[in-house]
Parts: structure tokens; C-alpha cells; sequence
């Protein structure tokens, strides 16, 4: 079998959908700007669903994550496969930054390197204590709670003294078995919504702005929110720059979403390095800055003989 290059990753819903709506087409879109970046390189490539039970794996030279989606319902599954597969193909980004990456622990991590991030307290497994009392003892009067392993808003919750019965079951649930992160509601979230600059070979690319919808204040498309062009500020490229800096190995693609916090200084609300959506889309000669960033990387590694 002629060894396939690179194999970009999704899951079984993105690999030749029969329904095609806008937010489908967007991840077509932008995968097929990258196989063209690509293939204009002289590599063979693939999309393939990370879970595919029969698909060989050692046919792939290197897998580049981009659409895996469903890994954060499946968590424990695909850090298996990642730790099984890794021993017969080279994964970007690396391992040890994507199982860094997952766990929002990172931001931990980011602070003691002296990013600033939203204030955040963590709650452990097993921890026996009530919502409210973590809760009381932030001092807060309004509070997002979210699960550090997590993706698309899973389990995101807006708190305030009002709800906090009504989310007490599903807090105690969730504790049994995962971390939790605990942090203030930034209000500029509703008003200015959300930042988000992208970064390869950890230089800055292109920035966008993504808006909630009135009434809510999550900002992904799945619950309404929209995307808007953005020129980052030099506020944000320099918070973004440092949160880049300060990853455990520098990211050949990399997003950093920033927001504004209730102190009116930018803050890193959250580092994408395992499958962002980098808005390709947005500035199409990015597909060709990730493709340049593979190919150095795999030349680094001796491991691909270009095909004219």
C-alpha cells in the first residue's frame, strides 16, 4: 500500500456528511483549503474520522487534528487511541502539547508563567463540598461553571445566588468524576463579546470576533453566536503572543481567545491547540502558512519524500 501523508482528522459526522447545512459547509470549506495547501506541497492526503475502527493507521505518515469534535464526550477513548496510535505516526500538534491542551488546567499553568487569565478556582473530584459554599467563598455575585475538560459550552453554566439550587444536582453529579472550573462572569462578554486570534508556527496570523446572541452569553454558533471580522489591538497581540510563549512546547497552529474582564484589561479565556477552528476562511493564505508550518515540521523529521 503506498503510504498516504498526512491524514487530517475529524469524526464520523464530518467525513462525507449527506446533509449539508452552512455550519457543515464552513468545515468542508476550510479542510479543503488545506488539502489543496497541501497537495500543492506534493503531499498525499486523506480526511479520516479519529475513530475509525478500520483504518490502518500505519498506512499514515502524520495526522493533523482538525475536526474531532466529539472527543470531549469520548475522552477517555481518544486519549487511548492518541497513546496507540502515536507509536506508528507523528501526530501536530505534538502529543504532549494536545494532552496539555485538553485539560483546562493549562490555565493554571499560563498564570504561574504570568499570562493573565480569568480568574479561575478549581474544583476537584470528589471534593466534598456544595456548590454554594464554593460559590459564597469566591466572593462573586455572578459566576460561570464549566468542566475542565470540556468543548462547545458542554455543562457551561451561568450562576448567580438565584440558581444556584437548581444547579446544585448537576454540580454534585459532574464532581463525582471531573474537575471543575469556577470563574467570574466577565460582562464585557455580552456587549463585546470574545476575541479570538490565530497563530502559526506561533506567529500571529489573523484575528476574529465572535458575538452572542441577544439574551445569551455563549458565543459559539451552536447556541446563535456569529463571527465578524476583528483587527486585534495591540493589547490582544501581545496577550496572545505570551500565552503562545508560554505553552510546554512551542504550537505549529495554535488560537487563543481573549476576552475582556471586569477589570477592563484583556484576559486569556481559553488556549486551542488541539482541533480550533482557525477560520481559514477568513484569510485563505493562513491554509498556506499551516501547510509551510506542517512541512517544516516534517522535514524536521526526516520523515516525507516530496512528490513532484
Amino acid at each position: 500500500m503506498k503510504k498516504i501523508d498526512i491524514a487530517l482528522l475529524t469524526d464520523s459526522r464530518y467525513v462525507n456528511p449527506t446533509i449539508v447545512n452552512p455550519y457543515i459547509q464552513n468545515i468542508l470549506l476550510e479542510d479543503r483549503l488545506l488539502i489543496k495547501a497541501l497537495e500543492d506541497r506534493g503531499l498525499r492526503v486523506i480526511r479520516v474520522d479519529w475513530a475509525d475502527p478500520n483504518f490502518e493507521w500505519a498506512s499514515v505518515k502524520l495526522a493533523v487534528f482538525r475536526t474531532t469534535w466529539d472527543y470531549f464526550d469520548r475522552i477517555d477513548e481518544f486519549i487511548k487511541w492518541i497513546n496507540q496510535t502515536k507509536e506508528v505516526l507523528h501526530f501536530i500538534n505534538p502529543v504532549e502539547l494536545v494532552l496539555w491542551n485538553i485539560d483546562k488546567h493549562y490555565l493554571q499553568d499560563l498564570s504561574d508563567k504570568g499570562v493573565e487569565i480569568s480568574e479561575t478556582i478549581f474544583i476537584e473530584p470528589g471534593e466534598k463540598v456544595s456548590l454554594r459554599e464554593v460559590f459564597v467563598m469566591s466572593g462573586w455575585h455572578d459566576a460561570i461553571l464549566k468542566p475542565a475538560i470540556s468543548g462547545g459550552a458542554r455543562h457551561t453554566y451561568r450562576l448567580s445566588v438565584d440558581n444556584l439550587a437548581s444547579h446544585e444536582g448537576i454540580f454534585r453529579q459532574l464532581i463525582k468524576n471531573e474537575s471543575l472550573l469556577l470563574q467570574p462572569f466577565q460582562n464585557s462578554i455580552l456587549t463585546k463579546g470574545e476575541v479570538t486570534l490565530m497563530y502559526f508556527n506561533s506567529k500571529y496570523s489573523h484575528a476574529i470576533l465572535k458575538l452572542a446572541k441577544t439574551g445569551d452569553f455563549r458565543v459559539q454558533d451552536d447556541f446563535g453566536g456569529t463571527v465578524h471580522p476583528h483587527t486585534a489591538t495591540v493589547d490582544e497581540m501581545t496577550l496572545g503572543q505570551k500565552a503562545i510563549e508560554a505553552c510546554i512546547a512551542p504550537p505549529l497552529y495554535g488560537r487563543v481567545d481573549i476576552i475582556e474582564d471586569n477589570f477592563g484589561k484583556p484576559a486569556v479565556s481559553e488556549l486551542e491547540l488541539i482541533e480550533p477552528e482557525l477560520w481559514f476562511r477568513n484569510r485563505p493564505e493562513s491554509a498556506e502558512d499551516l501547510a509551510d508550518a506542517i512541512l517544516d515540521y516534517a522535514k524536521g523529521l526526516a520523515i516525507f519524500k516530496i512528490v513532484p
